[in-house]
């Protein structure tokens, strides 16, 4: 098993480039007003709830209002109606007090003018504003408003509006996954905000597509991005509504807007989940409940760690489902029987119980062979493989695979299989292009290389010496990263400075000293060498790795015929946006396919393309990779990184390549060097790490 990158950031939209998409979930004792507001006639409740007893995601109930001006003023706006506090804190520095960086909104609608009216209160100690030229999301406090009126449970295209003083910008819908989503346009809202103290207000009016229905559920959601007057670009902090972020990418981390009408009541339902199986450790994510009367009204329901869950929402009928139909456990993910429903009536001013959930696990696949098949290929091998690949493809819920296996140093066999789309069912085919991520590093290594050969670059200057790294100056530890440290990942930066609590680059130790997986020390090294040679990195890629090991039908930034062949990611079986990277990164945005890739390892099997003397260099042992104790090595050979190649010694002689992880897109390209077998796999989904290994025990190794 070769090293997985944490999740990169190149593929998700602006509003969150830097923003990693882990879940965060914040438990804290808030107040929560519940003021119903029917016209002029108040109705009010207000009471104290343990949010980690309410626990149900994000969900908001819109009454109708009236007479309100888009004009950043909260006057005209009912004193009473609910208002929802904006707390989770995914990212950056925590709160210095009371005053710096909180939020609340409230939110209603209007038939007659078919339109959704927000208010979001944000007190922060300061407001920064960049009016410079160069003016980004990141320089400045900036107001992420997403919007999603369809808002299907299968999916749907997301409307994001970033919005600050001097910066406007819009997700770019053309690549959605949703073809039937129109571009997001400015005409379709209103957004005006002021300052007044310590506290900024943004209001929106929204013009829905559609008629307004009742009840319903739209999508909606905020991101708000805090820039302090001490913090270096990209430094920010951030909170949200919804509990987590990468929302213009996927529908389903929107919180839930129910649009009610005057005389609706609600209750509280309480439920559980529990294992058939007893030995099962995680529970899904979500659970999801559908209105019987009115489909188009429906909610995702966060479940706790022990698979209990309660939520308030209007009172009648609803069907519960699972969300997703598989379940993550650590690495392993379990597939589960997604048929089982139930029905629960949830009535006003009583105690609501749901039926329990048992939830019942299928069996994995088990077609691995005591001896891998690829020791003996041949083409009756091929019907056995194609069987194994569709069989695991469906178990892990895998949209769209390309796959190559390599045999006596030549490629033996190439088969795509699948959907570039969950949605469209456009298929995978030999022209389809996937994410490499990581694996994207191994080739500018490459390239790293052939530039040493030539003298532009030494492997042992500091790069401090070639072009300053004014980020992380304050440091005098980064004077001594050199190119050597960067490509065996002992420079001590992180994997992404936004995987810091600060979003801040560090050094973790002394460089040259310990093993630490960086894309952020690649991405130095690339503007080093785009400055020692004055060329675009895309030249430099194309020049010293694509043309001299043949990788034609490889990309590292957005091009038109990269934007008409390039393959959806997914997450959970549900498509992301085809995003394309503007400029090249060398930690993880090259796209390419499996054929064409098994080309870059019988390349560097065979030692074609720099000198001997070189390639020693390269696979040289640079660092031992540790075992992780949360998640050990199954097969416990021992890992090693070279000069960008990841390596092991098995039972089999030495293994190299590299595997990717993007989040929605898993891959690994690994070569038995001493067998001279090999494969390439890319998958288009978040569950493909699974796949891999297993292929791996069935082409080579054989059941572990």
């Amino acid at each position: 098993m070769y090293h997985q990158s944490n999740l990169s950031n190149h593929h998700q939209s602006n509003e969150h480039r830097n923003i990693s998409t882990t879940i965060f979930v914040t438990f804290l004792f808030i107040p929560l007003f519940f003021s119903v507001v029917y016209g002029n006639n108040i109705i009010s409740k207000s009471s104290y709830i343990d949010a980690e007893e309410f626990s149900n995601g994000a969900i908001a109930y819109a009454y109708p209002i009236s007479n309100i001006t888009v004009d950043g003023d909260l006057s005209d706006w009912p004193k009473s109606l609910n208002a929802y506090p904006i707390q989770h804190r995914p990212l950056g520095n925590s709160s210095r007090g009371k005053n710096d960086f909180e939020a609340y909104f409230h939110v209603g609608y209007n038939i007659k003018e078919k339109a959704i009216y927000v208010i979001a209160v944000v007190t922060d100690d300061s407001h920064i504003i960049d009016t410079s030229s160069t003016a980004e999301w990141n320089t400045q406090d900036i107001f992420n408003f997403y919007f999603d009126e369809q808002h299907s449970p299968n999916g749907s295209g997301v409307d994001l509006y970033q919005y600050g003083k001097s910066y406007k910008h819009t997700n770019d819908q053309s690549v959605s996954w949703d073809p039937s989503k129109k571009m997001t346009n400015w005409d379709n809202i209103d957004i005006v905000h002021s300052r007044k103290g310590n506290k900024t207000i943004y209001e929106c009016k929204v013009k829905m597509e559609q008629q307004v229905a009742l009840p319903k559920t739209i999508g909606m959601d905020f991101v708000f991005v805090d820039k302090d007057t001490n913090d270096r670009k990209p430094s920010n902090s951030y909170i949200t509504w919804g509990n987590k972020l990468g929302k213009s990418s996927f529908p389903a981390r929107l919180g839930d807007i129910i649009l009610m009408d005057t005389q609706m009541k609600t209750g509280v339902v309480e439920g559980r989940l529990s294992w058939k199986q007893n030995n099962e450790k995680s529970y899904p994510e979500y659970i999801r409940y559908t209105s019987e009367k009115t489909p188009r009204l429906w909610t995702q329901i966060l479940v706790d760690s022990t698979g209990a869950y309660n939520v308030e929402l209007p009172v009648g009928k609803y069907q519960i489902s699972y969300a997703t139909q598989t379940v993550k456990n650590n690495d392993e993910v379990i597939r589960i029987d997604t048929q089982e429903h139930k029905i629960v009536a949830i009535q006003e001013n009583q105690k609501n119980i749901a039926p329990t959930m048992a939830i019942n696990s299928i069996k994995a696949p088990d077609l691995i062979p005591k001896k891998g098949v690829l020791h003996n290929f041949d083409k009756k091998n091929t019907e056995a493989i194609d069987r194994f690949i569709k069989t695991y493809q469906e178990y892990y819920q895998i949209p769209g695979v390309s796959m190559a296996l390599i045999k006596d140093g030549k490629i033996a066999y190439h088969k795509t299989y699948g959907v570039k789309n969950t949605f469209t069912k456009a298929k995978v085919d030999h022209n389809t292009l996937f994410e490499a991520a990581s694996i994207t590093k191994p080739v500018f290594g490459f390239a790293v290389m052939r530039l040493v050969e030539k003298g532009i670059i030494d492997l042992d200057k500091p790069l401090y010496q070639y072009l300053p790294f004014e980020d992380i100056a304050h440091d005098e530890r980064y004077k001594l990263i050199t190119a050597r440290h960067v490509l065996s990942h002992q420079t001590g930066f992180p994997n992404w400075a936004n995987n810091n609590p600060d979003g801040k680059i560090d050094i973790k130790f002394t460089p040259g000293t310990q093993y630490q997986y960086s894309g952020e020390g690649f991405e130095y090294l690339k503007r080093v060498i785009v400055h020692i040679t004055g060329k675009d990195m895309n030249d430099i890629l194309k020049e010293e790795a694509v043309d001299p090991l043949g990788l034609e039908n490889t990309y590292f930034s957005k091009n038109d015929y990269l934007a008409k062949v390039k393959s959806n990611g997914h997450f959970d079986n549900l498509p992301t946006p085809a995003d394309l990277p503007e400029n090249p990164g060398v930690a993880s945005t090259m796209h390419t396919e499996a054929k064409t890739f098994t080309n870059f390892l019988i390349g560097l099997s065979d030692r074609k393309g720099l000198k001997p003397s070189t390639y020693d260099k390269m696979f040289k042992i640079q660092t031992v990779i540790p075992t992780d104790e949360e998640d050990p090595e199954p097969d416990g050979y021992e890992n090693y990184f070279g000069l960008s190649i990841s390596m092991q010694k098995t039972p089999f002689g030495l293994s190299f390549g590299h595997g990717g992880n993007n989040g929605d897109f898993r891959c690994l390209a690994k070569m038995y060097k001493d067998l001279d077998m090999g494969f390439v796999i890319f998958t288009n989904s978040n569950t493909g790490k699974i796949l891999h290994n297993d292929l791996d025990q069935f082409l080579v190794t054989g059941k572990l």
